[in-house]
C-alpha cells in the first residue's frame, strides 16, 4: 500500500474510461481508477430502444488518439462477431444501447479499473509529495489508502432538479435519467407531462407518443425555451467541437466565455433533426384519425412548482406554470411528470479540502488550465486534473463524448511529461480569430 501511482482517477464514466483504456497498456503511466458503482453502466435510465448516440462511432474511447488501439469500437464489433451486421447497418451513428455495451466490454477488459470502490477522502501528503486517497469497499465496508502523484477528477454529473419540483414519488414524477426504470408506472397515468427541452425530452416524448394509442393517456410537452430547435448538423457548424475552438474559447475572458455558451445553446442543446422528423411524422399520421388522444406541445412555458392533490381514488398533481413571454400564469393538472431539467456537475465532498488552495473564477467555478489542471495558489508538481465542471473553461467540449479522447491525450501528456499521444495541428477549415503575422 506504500506504492505511489502516477495518478488515481476517481469515477469511471466514459471520460475516465477512455483515459483508462489509453493508459492500460502504457508503460509510461501507472494509473489506477476507482468507481463506486459495482459495474459500468452509462445512463441506464435513458437506454430507450431505438435511440441513437449523437456522436459518430469513430469518436469512441480511443480511436482519435490511436486507431490501432485494441479498445476501439471496431475491435469490439470484431470480437463480438458483429462486423458484417454493422457493415449492412450502414450508418455512422450507433444505438445508445450498443455504445453502453461497448463501454461495458472495454471496462471488463481493463486491469486498471476497480468497481464497487468509493473514494471517501483525498488529502495531501507533503513529506511524500503525493496525495493519499481513502477508498471504501462497497461490498465489505473495508477501507484502504492509496497514494498518487496526481488526481484525475471524473465524477461526472447528477440530475439537476429544481427544489420546487422535488419530493414526490418517483413512479409519478421522475427525471429523464430514471425514465426506463419507471416507464411502465408512468404510462399507467391518464395524463403525462414532459417538462424541459433538448434531446432527452424529445426522446421521452417520442417514446410516450408511440405508446399513447395503446395506453390511452393525454400527453403534454412544456418547454421554457422559445422553440424546439434542432441540433446543428453541418460540418462548419460542428467545428465548434474542435481542438482549435477549445483553445480559442479557453483564452477568452470569463464574461466572453459565458456569453459564447449562450450563443451556442442550439448547437449544444438542440435535438437530432431525424428525431424531430419522426415526432412530426407520427403527429401528422395521427391527425388523419377522427378521434385523437390529446397532445399538447407548448414552448415559452416554465413549470415553477408542483403541488400534489389527492382525492379518494387517485393522486394527481397541479403544475404552477407561466407563459413567460406573455407573463401569463396558469395551473395545469396531470397525473405523471417526466423532468428533462438537465444535469449539474457532481463535486465530491473531499474536494472541499482544496477549496482554499485553488483559484476560482466565481463562487461556483474553479480556474482550469488548458490541459485540465486545477490552478493552485502555490506552485506544485502534484496536480489535480478535472474532467468535471469545466464547461466554463473549455466550452461545449466539456460534455461532448467526441472530444473526450482529446482531453485525455492532453492529461496523459502532462502526467508523463512528454508527448505520448500527438494532438492535431489543424483539425478544421475555419479560424476563430485573425492570426497574427
Amino acid at each position: 500500500m506504500n506504492k505511489i501511482y502516477d495518478a488515481i482517477g476517481i469515477g469511471i464514466g466514459p471520460f475516465n474510461l477512455s483515459l483508462a483504456a489509453l493508459t492500460n497498456d502504457l508503460d509510461e503511466a501507472d494509473i489506477l481508477f476507482f468507481e463506486q458503482e459495482v459495474s459500468f453502466d452509462w445512463h441506464p435510465g435513458m437506454l430507450i430502444e431505438g435511440m441513437d448516440l449523437q456522436t459518430p462511432f469513430i469518436a469512441d474511447l480511443v480511436t482519435f488518439a490511436d486507431p490501432t488501439n485494441r479498445f476501439s469500437y471496431l475491435n469490439y464489433l470484431y470480437k463480438h462477431n458483429r462486423m458484417y451486421s454493422f457493415f449492412f447497418f450502414n450508418r455512422f451513428t450507433i444505438p445508445r444501447e450498443e455504445y453502453n455495451a461497448y463501454c461495458k466490454w472495454v471496462a471488463s477488459e481493463l486491469s486498471n479499473c476497480q468497481f464497487g470502490q468509493c473514494v471517501t477522502d483525498v488529502s495531501e501528503v507533503p513529506d511524500k509529495s503525493c496525495y493519499a486517497v481513502t477508498v471504501l469497499s462497497i461490498e465489505d465496508g473495508s477501507k484502504k489508502i492509496y497514494y498518487a502523484k496526481h488526481i484525475i477528477l471524473g465524477t461526472g454529473s447528477i440530475p439537476n432538479i429544481p427544489a420546487p419540483l422535488q419530493g414526490f414519488p418517483e413512479e409519478d414524477i421522475t427525471h429523464t435519467s430514471r425514465y426506463t426504470y419507471f416507464q411502465d408506472a408512468l404510462k399507467e397515468g391518464s395524463s403525462i407531462t414532459v417538462v424541459g427541452s433538448g434531446q432527452s425530452a424529445s426522446e421521452v416524448f417520442y417514446d410516450l407518443l408511440k405508446d399513447q394509442k395503446n395506453c390511452g393517456y393525454d400527453l403534454t410537452w412544456f418547454t421554457r425555451s422559445g422553440g424546439i430547435f434542432q441540433k446543428e448538423d453541418t460540418g462548419l457548424g460542428r467545428e465548434v467541437f474542435s481542438p482549435e475552438y477549445i483553445d480559442y474559447f479557453h483564452n477568452l475572458t470569463m464574461e466572453a466565455r459565458m456569453e459564447s455558451l449562450e450563443n451556442l445553446s442550439t448547437i449544444r442543446n438542440g435535438v437530432d433533426p431525424k428525431l424531430l422528423e419522426k415526432i412530426y411524422e407520427l403527429l401528422y399520421n395521427r391527425s388523419i384519425e377522427s378521434a385523437l388522444h390529446e397532445v399538447t406541445i407548448q414552448t415559452n412555458t416554465a413549470v415553477n412548482a408542483i403541488e400534489a392533490q389527492t382525492d379518494s381514488n387517485t393522486e394527481s398533481y397541479r403544475l404552477q406554470c407561466e407563459q413567460w413571454q406573455k407573463g401569463e400564469k396558469f395551473t395545469y393538472h396531470t397525473d405523471k411528470v417526466i423532468l428533462a431539467t438537465g444535469y449539474k456537475p457532481y463535486l465530491p465532498d473531499w474536494l472541499e479540502n482544496f477549496y482554499e488552495k485553488i483559484e476560482w473564477e466565481d463562487e461556483k467555478r474553479f480556474r482550469v488550465t488548458a490541459d485540465y489542471r486545477l490552478v493552485f495558489k502555490d506552485s506544485r508538481e502534484n496536480q489535480i486534473f478535472t474532467l468535471t465542471n469545466i464547461e466554463h473553461s473549455h466550452g461545449s467540449s466539456a460534455t461532448n463524448l467526441g472530444l473526450s479522447v482529446l482531453r485525455n491525450q492532453k492529461i496523459i501528456n502532462s502526467i508523463v511529461g512528454k508527448e505520448v499521444y500527438s494532438t492535431p495541428d489543424q483539425a478544421v477549415f475555419q479560424q476563430f480569430e485573425m492570426k497574427k503575422s
